[in-house]
């Protein structure tokens, strides 16, 4: 280390001697250091984040244990082969699957009351079209989640959610909803548990190549270690800007309490640009990044009145008709796109790897993805 930033115990107990430096304690990122613990438990592994909580996504989602809506998929189906969607559908499921095996439904506030898809008025074409097709979707998925009869009409419980504006509706049984901000509680509990340290308000500002190790150069001084996982996601491409990762940024409200809210399970339409829950009676709406892809292809959180409107106006109109509601906050998360549907998880160069774009899925695909870049990083 250069100058005195840090004293012999900082540098000795905090700084000095880490194997794998992991940067990002997001989802992906914690259960790579997780999954590098369980299998060599001598490691010393050390995560640098450069928030003060998660930046990205990870803290930031609306809590959707979800594999993909009707819309969704058949939209996936035109432009990816089958194989492949169906492909990706059994590793979000497989994820979803670990998330809840790793951390317990209760620590996370797991609760399985499906998940429905809504068509609104003026789409029926759109909505008969997808709708007709449930039996073909149903049988190319069946052995990717292992269940049969995954999608069916729903048409009957419109009313009862009290909706306005919908023709038609969807539902799935096997999706669920958990508490975000717990789940990632949990998992830094559960790394703290086997030794993980990590080191909050650290930004990387240059990663450079010895020959024996890699140094990465922060806010907070340098580190160096025999092997560098990049955890980032969306934030990927600014540290390597050849990583195919296209940021997008979703805005989120949630309202204060509703008394009577009739919302049970989690809610997506427009081939799932838009999302919403109940959340502590609460609604919870998000989406909207397909209002203007380019604006909302950015690092920057924030919010948008486009997007504020839309969402405003879709509660008035479509979930909560005729109904009094005040928005109690707005928030931001920034998510990894591209065009492959695929996560990269793969070597970038000697000693460094990479875990990134979850398409939006981070939830579903998050703990797989860290283990199998932990994996990467083993062999």
């Amino acid at each position: 280390m250069s100058g005195n930033t840090f004293s012999y115990w900082e540098q000795t107990a905090f700084i000095d001697n880490a194997d794998v430096i992991i940067i990002g304690s997001g989802l992906v990122g914690l259960s790579a250091a997780l999954h590098l613990k369980k299998q060599q438990p001598a490691l010393k592994v050390l995560v640098l984040e450069r928030g003060f909580l998660p930046t990205g996504a990870s803290t930031k989602n609306a809590g959707f244990a979800c594999f993909g809506s009707v819309s969704e998929i058949l939209a996936l189906l035109k432009k990816s082969p089958a194989d492949e969607v169906v492909r990706m559908v059994n590793y979000k499921w497989r994820g979803l699957q670990r998330l809840r095996q790793n951390l317990g439904d209760a620590n996370i506030d797991y609760q399985q009351h499906g998940g429905y898809e809504l068509f609104m008025d003026g789409e029926e074409e759109h909505a008969n079209e997808c709708l007709d097709k449930l039996t073909y979707l149903n049988n190319t998925l069946k052995d990717a989640i292992g269940q049969p009869a995954i999608y069916s009409v729903a048409d009957a419980k419109i009313a009862a959610f009290g909706f306005k504006n919908v023709c038609r509706m969807a539902y799935t049984p096997y999706e669920g909803q958990i508490h975000t901000g717990k789940m990632m509680r949990t998992l830094l509990n559960k790394v703290y548990q086997q030794d993980v340290l990590v080191l909050n308000g650290c930004e990387i500002k240059q990663i450079e190549q010895e020959t024996n190790y890699t140094c990465l150069r922060t806010s907070q001084g340098n580190f160096k270690a025999a092997k560098v996982i990049l955890a980032t996601n969306a934030f990927a491409s600014q540290l390597f800007p050849e990583l195919n990762v296209i940021p997008g940024r979703g805005q989120v409200l949630v309202t204060k309490p509703i008394d009577g809210l009739k919302l049970k399970g989690t809610y997506h339409f427009d081939e799932g640009y838009y999302y919403f829950r109940n959340i502590d009676n609460r609604v919870l709406f998000g989406g909207g990044r397909n209002l203007d892809f380019e604006t909302e292809k950015t690092w920057e959180f924030g919010q948008t009145e486009a997007v504020k409107n839309k969402l405003t106006t879709y509660l008035h109109d479509v979930i909560l008709p005729g109904q009094d509601f005040e928005i109690d906050c707005w928030w931001s998360g920034i998510m990894g796109f591209g065009e492959d549907i695929s996560p990269i998880v793969k070597q970038v160069s000697p000693g460094i790897f990479c875990a990134v774009r979850c398409n939006g899925m981070g939830v579903a695909m998050g703990s797989l993805v860290g283990e199998e870049v932990a994996e990467l990083a083993l062999g």
